[in-house]
C-alpha cells in the first residue's frame, strides 16, 4: 500500500492572491495542524458542532479539545484561523497570527469568546493529538511531488494524509499518479483517496 503523486498548477488567469479570497484566508477540511492542534469542521459544513459533537469528533480521531494554551502555543509558532472552535472545558475562540480587518477584530492572538454557558451553541472544533498518525501539507509550489509516509515501503495502519494544494484563482491543477497501490476493497471503504475542488467536503467532492 504505497502512492507517489504529482501536480502540477495549469496558469489560466491570475486572478487573486494565494488561499486568500474577500481577505480571509480559506482552509480545507483538515486545516493546517500546528504543535500537535488542528481544526476540525463538521462533514456538513462550519459551525455545526454542539461543544458534545465536537468533543466527541477529536475524541474519535484519538486526541481531545485542545486547551487555551495548547491552542496559543500552536499560534505563537503560525497557526492561524479564521473560524470560531470549541476548545476544552466549554470554551470558544480562535488563533490569529496576522491582524486583519476580516478576521480577529484587527488584533494577533487568541480571539476568547469565553467559556460558552449553553453548550448547544454550534461552531466548529480545535482538536489536539501530538502523537496523531495524520500527515500531509500545504503545497503552493507550481509543480511538487508527494508520497505517502515510508514510500517506498507500505504506510502504517489508520495512517490519515490531508494535502492542501493551493493555486492562485483561475488557475487548474493536474494530478498525476506515478504509482499508486492501496488496499483493494471494490466499496472502497478500506484504503482510500478523495479529491475535493473546494473547501467544503460535501459540495466539493470531486471523487474516491
Amino acid at each position: 500500500m504505497i502512492a507517489l503523486f504529482f501536480f502540477s498548477a495549469l496558469l489560466w488567469d491570475e486572478a487573486g492572491a494565494w488561499g486568500f479570497r474577500d481577505g480571509v484566508l480559506h482552509n480545507s477540511i483538515w486545516l493546517e495542524r500546528a504543535a500537535g492542534v488542528y481544526h476540525r469542521e463538521a462533514r456538513s459544513g462550519k459551525y455545526r458542532l454542539t461543544y458534545a459533537e465536537a468533543k466527541a469528533v477529536c475524541e474519535y480521531e484519538g486526541g481531545h479539545l485542545a486547551t487555551y494554551q495548547q491552542l496559543e502555543a500552536a499560534r505563537k509558532i503560525g497557526f492561524h484561523v479564521c473560524a470560531a472552535g470549541w476548545m476544552a472545558k466549554g470554551r470558544v475562540g480562535y488563533p490569529i497570527v496576522k491582524a486583519g480587518a476580516n478576521c480577529g477584530f484587527g488584533k494577533t492572538g487568541i480571539v476568547d469568546y469565553g467559556i460558552r454557558l449553553n453548550r448547544s451553541e454550534r461552531w466548529d472544533a480545535y482538536c489536539y493529538n501530538p502523537n496523531g498518525k495524520e500527515c500531509g501539507g500545504v503545497f503552493t509550489d507550481s509543480k511538487h511531488i508527494f508520497k505517502s509516509p515510508g514510500y517506498p515501503n507500505e504506510y502504517e495502519n489508520k495512517q490519515i494524509c490531508y494535502w492542501h494544494i493551493r493555486v492562485r484563482y483561475g488557475q487548474r491543477i493536474h494530478l498525476q499518479f506515478l504509482e499508486f497501490d492501496v488496499e483493494e476493497d471494490t466499496s472502497c471503504l478500506a484504503d482510500y483517496l478523495e479529491i475535493y475542488d473546494s473547501y467544503d467536503d460535501i459540495n466539493g467532492f470531486v471523487g474516491r
